[in-house]
């Protein structure tokens, strides 16, 4: 074979690489491959995550269109589709069965007018007469009530002028003049009559009319009184009744079981506060029994310290939502604290009503379940209600023990079993939290499952809230406080608000010492009041001032026969 094709056969391998390069270069690929799987892999990652957070922010995104649009109400329709009652019936039904025998049955109510009218107001009888030729020949009449309609005086406007009366003595040196000693007013020199003062109160902070829209209704009326002037009679009215807000604390603290809440106000000449920025009003009910008071405390600041100083001295039995600022109180005193199992339950409301509409039509939720087991819980409260309180206690630890231990399993399961941050797995893992504060209930007949005392009373200040929006000064904010504070106690111990003020602002003036003040809580009011004046008494002076002189007259005759039958005034 000639040379030149023996050189031709053989592999030109001067530019191959060496076996190093060779494992060089394969591990570079390993390499590359490995970027690429962790590439690959935080790309999941991140996908999944992403995945999660849609799914968080949909359901967020329902919960905000349920809140809008949806109802109000936390009920759900389904909630007693969805566990069988019938044990728990069986169980309640033994509860029943075990009511002592001497046990006092509940009176039956009144039964009201079939219209639905209160039985406490006023009835003016019009007679609808025959005329004297229809009733010619007739043996004898009668009259028969035919109809009910309900009939209101509006409001007005007047003006009260006082004239003082004075004597004139001649004494050896001149002449010496005596003057009748003038009414007491709260307020001193005042433009307000004390009943324009309570009317305008129970206005703003039962009936949650801004000052501005009292401003309007007392011109249409002809009284023209500025917002601005109203507002500076409040803000010293709060300095008079202090010392009556000042009891109430005293009374308060004396008991061993309270409840305790906290919302937003804005204020906006607060120093050193921006206007937007949230400032608080606290709340606080309870007090010794049959004697509830409710107290609401304006502070700048959410933190620990306000609790600490609203409640010191007190040693008793705390109730609130999972809110860590009242623990420091708590450890500082001997004070036991429990929790609201509504603000549980609304956790697992907001998460069953978030829950996508197809997954709710295929099958219940987990935030359903849970719902289901906390109604027993409600259902047991309900029929357990009317006992006494060493009897609830009985029935909590037999009925509602097996409950919160099967629920208390349930979650310790299923927390696992949902997205972490979805909505039932923030309301598993509080519950979870919260749980010895939560069954604490239990031990004492006298608590309640719920704090819902406490919300109810803070409910009229959010409602109120909405429509005058904020306050302008923090002496604004503490006068609306205290008078939150008497308008929400008085309704707690079954007083009208109008009339109990009206009655604490005519004392007041005269109140030089602590037992007249005393005398002004509200349990005493019912006791050392003078009789209250009959409805048909204070509608005498409404026919007079609001009606024609004939149709006055005519509506006067009607009260004298209505007024005929009225106990004495001591009796009444």
């Amino acid at each position: 074979m000639p040379d030149a094709l023996k050189t031709q056969e053989k592999p030109d391998v001067t530019d191959a690489p060496s076996v190093p390069e060779l494992l060089d270069i394969i591990a570079q690929k390993d390499h590359l491959i490995e970027a690429r799987d962790h590439l690959i892999e935080e790309r999941d990652h991140l996908i999944a995550e992403q995945r999660k957070l849609l799914a968080l922010m949909e359901e967020q995104l329902r919960l905000s269109r349920q809140r809008r649009f949806g109802a109000s109400s936390e009920k759900l329709p389904f909630q007693g589709d969805f566990f069988d009652e019938a044990e728990l019936e069986v169980a309640l039904s033994e509860v029943e069965a075990q009511l002592p025998d001497e046990a006092p049955s509940k009176p039956k109510p009144k039964r009201k007018p079939r219209e639905g009218f209160s039985d406490k107001l006023p009835r003016i009888q019009v007679r609808i007469t025959l005329d004297e030729h229809e009733k010619a020949g007739a043996s004898k009449t009668f009259f028969t009530k035919v109809k009910e309609e309900l009939d209101i005086v509006p409001a007005q406007a007047r003006v009260i002028e006082y004239w003082q009366e004075k004597a004139v003595f001649d004494d050896g040196d001149g002449e010496r003049i005596a003057a009748a000693a003038r009414p007491l007013h709260p307020l001193g020199k005042c433009l307000a009559s004390v009943q324009l003062l309570a009317y305008l109160l129970v206005a703003k902070y039962a009936d949650a009319l801004p000052l501005y829209r009292m401003e309007s209704i007392l011109k249409r009326y002809g009284g023209t009184v500025s917002r601005t002037t109203m507002a500076n009679w409040i803000i010293r009215l709060d300095s008079v009744l202090q010392p009556l807000i000042n009891l109430l604390h005293e009374h308060q603290l004396s008991s061993d079981y309270l409840q305790a809440d906290e919302t937003r106000i804005q204020v906006l000449k607060e120093t050193g506060k921006v206007a937007a920025s949230d400032k608080w009003m606290w709340l606080i009910r309870g007090g010794p029994p049959e004697q509830p008071v409710v107290l609401f405390t304006y502070d700048v600041s959410r933190s620990e310290a306000v609790p600490s100083r609203l409640l010191e001295g007190f040693e008793g039995v705390l109730q609130t939502d999972g809110y860590a600022g009242y623990n420091a109180v708590c450890q500082s005193n001997p004070i036991t604290r429990i929790g609201c199992w509504d603000h549980a339950r609304r956790k697992f409301v907001d998460a069953s009503k978030a829950a996508p509409s197809k997954k709710k039509a295929d099958k219940v939720s987990k935030a359903d379940v849970a719902l289901g087991k906390i109604r027993k819980l409600y259902l047991i409260e309900q029929r357990i209600k009317d006992l006494e309180p060493d009897q609830k206690t009985v029935q909590r630890q037999r009925l509602s023990r097996p409950v919160l231990d099967d629920l208390k399993t349930w979650l310790k399961t299923n927390v696992r079993r949902v997205p972490k941050d979805s909505l039932s797995w923030q309301a598993m893992q509080y519950t979870l939290n919260q749980w010895e504060r939560l069954i604490g209930y239990c031990e004492d007949g006298r608590l309640h499952i719920s704090n819902a005392l406490a919300e109810n009373a803070i409910r009229p200040f959010a409602v109120g809230r909405r429509n005058w929006l904020f306050a302008d000064t923090p002496r604004g904010a503490k006068a609306s406080a205290t008078c939150y504070s008497l308008i929400e106690t008085a309704k707690a111990n079954g007083l009208e608000p109008y009339e109990y003020l009206r009655y604490v602002l005519e004392q007041i003036g005269a109140a030089d010492t602590v037992e007249k003040i005393e005398a002004l809580l509200p349990w005493n009011v019912k006791r050392a009041m003078p009789h209250p004046r009959h409805p048909a008494l204070r509608r005498r002076d409404q026919v007079l001032n609001s009606c024609s002189y004939r149709s006055g007259i005519d509506h006067l005759l009607w009260l004298d026969r209505y007024e005929s039958n009225l106990p004495a005034p001591s009796t009444i």
